[in-house]
């Protein structure tokens, strides 16, 4: 190669540095401008780096549900309850049947809400916003006794009650409805499903974890005030400051369900007994936690349960429960009375003295 067309590639090479050289140079030119600006708009450059509030509140969020869909069952066999797998159904036609009726628990106001595809009889509620899980979550206020305890005594209507009425009751008190008739598909389907999930059960038998957990009693009211203030912390912006909760984006089902107002469960439902409001709380509220991992305390429970039953609901005609009096719960809130005590004691208690009263009379 001549000298001359060596001293042009030397020279195209060092015209290629100097420019890289000096794209360098500009850049960090641009920089020692461009910084000292940023920082007097935005002092914490950090914070672009960072997660904003929310993006973590979101976060968490997601973190806390996935977590309680993990713990809906234990991982070890320490004895609570396990609904039947599903899976294992080999009748086609009885696993559609069984997977309706779980459809229908979870998404009840998809088929009988106000907007319902089948018809139009409930308060948009789903039976999944009382019963966790679709019934299988471990004290979620689950179906695991329904199969081996039905049919079965209850003092409320002092008869024999069968799974269709268990339903029933729910649909008319808790999704403040017309009860569905004993043929309809929609029945036969729920019955299936709570049986399925519930046949490993023995018969006569209230397996670990099924229900709701009762708590202790306070030694003192319940304080619907103090549930008011832990509302505004634990709940509101779930279920909104008025208790309305939240539609779904489909404005079919709720996202999250209202606790009191004209769509919500009437005062014959169970949940508006205190005992069994501050049990579901306990166990299952703020969204994500677990009997594993609860949030409350007991007493926060008892007073957040006070403050939502405390709330204007739909009313219901329920002069027909309890025929024997002295069967009424020590926290049923309407009278009349085997006891003393007055209404407003039973509703909010304290609950002890009634039950120790209660006692006594049984022997």
């Amino acid at each position: 190669m001549e000298q001359k067309d060596k001293d042009k590639i030397l020279v195209e090479q060092l015209t290629k540095e100097i420019k890289r050289l000096g794209r360098i140079i500009a850049l960090l030119l641009a920089s020692l401008i461009l910084i000292p600006l940023l920082l007097i708009v935005q002092p914490d450059l950090f914070s672009w780096f960072r997660k904003s509030e929310s993006e973590i509140a979101a976060e968490k969020k997601k973190k806390a549900i996935e977590q309680s869909l993990a713990d809906t069952q234990p991982k070890e066999d320490n004895g609570f309850w396990k609904p039947a797998d599903l899976n294992s159904i080999s009748n086609n036609q009885l696993k559609a049947q069984i997977l309706y009726g779980q459809d229908l628990i979870a998404h009840t106001a998809k088929y009988l809400g106000p907007k319902g595809s089948v018809s139009q009889t409930t308060n948009g509620m789903n039976c999944q916003n009382c019963h966790l899980a679709a019934g299988t979550k471990t004290w979620g206020n689950n179906y695991g006794a329904v199969f081996a305890t039905y049919p079965k005594y209850r003092a409320r209507s002092g008869q024999t009650e069968d799974i269709y009425k268990r339903i029933n009751d729910c649909i008319e008190r808790s999704l403040n409805g017309t009860a569905l008739t004993l043929n309809s598909k929609e029945m036969q389907a729920m019955k299936a499903y709570i049986e399925f999930i519930g046949k490993e059960v023995i018969k006569g038998e209230k397996p670990k974890g099924s229900g709701i957990v009762e708590l202790p009693f306070l030694d003192r009211p319940a304080d619907p005030l103090k549930g008011k203030e832990l509302f505004v912390v634990k709940c509101q912006r779930c279920h909104q400051p008025n208790g309305e909760g939240i539609l779904a984006g489909d404005q079919i089902e709720y996202l999250y369900p209202p606790l009191w107002g004209n769509h919500s469960y009437n005062q014959g439902a169970g949940l508006y007994r205190m005992s069994r409001m501050a049990g579901f709380i306990k166990n299952n509220m703020p969204q994500g936690v677990s009997f594993q991992n609860p949030e409350l305390t007991d007493e926060e429970a008892w007073d957040l349960a006070a403050y939502i039953n405390s709330q204007a609901r739909p009313t219901k005609d329920f002069s027909a429960d309890w025929p024997k009096i002295a069967e009424k719960p020590v926290d049923h809130p309407f009278g009349p009375y085997a006891d003393k005590f007055s209404e407003t004691q039973h509703k909010f208690g304290p609950f002890q003295p009634i039950a120790d009263e209660k006692k006594k009379k049984k022997k």
